[in-house]
């Protein structure tokens, strides 16, 4: 099993990051975070990179059922879903597993809001 789901498609960067965050909205996620990692390394390291953003996603209905059935699942959230463009044109969208990331807390009702937010998620990458 992967830890990620992804999709591969043609266009421009910033529309599918706007894509992208319409999806998400659509399904109930919020976006908590937005790194944008060209810029960052840029800054600090003073380095030429592609573009690429990682969104931190969150569902709030699904969060705080997660958070009441195991209280460390925090140190899972939020869900990141990156957006690259490592040739112009070409994006790549994916999004973390939570089902795959999530299988090592032995927890039963963990596992299925995982299954529910990844069926969520997954509609969002391949509506794209």
């Amino acid at each position: 099993m992967g830890y990620y789901f992804n999709k591969k498609l043609s266009g421009d960067f910033d529309q599918t990051i706007e894509k992208v965050t319409e999806g998400l909205k659509k399904e109930g996620f919020g976006i908590l975070t937005d790194i944008d990692i060209k810029a960052t390394l840029k800054q600090k390291l003073d380095v030429d990179f592609y573009n690429y953003r990682i969104l931190g996603a969150c569902n709030p209905p699904f969060a705080y059922k997660a958070l009441q059935t195991e209280d460390k699942i925090g140190t899972m959230l939020p869900c990141n879903v990156i957006i690259q463009e490592k040739k112009q044109g070409e994006i790549e969208v994916s999004a973390v597993d939570p089902g795959a990331s999530m299988q090592a807390v032995e927890n039963e009702k963990l596992a299925e809001i995982a299954n529910e937010i990844r069926s969520k998620l997954a509609k969002v990458i391949s509506s794209l």
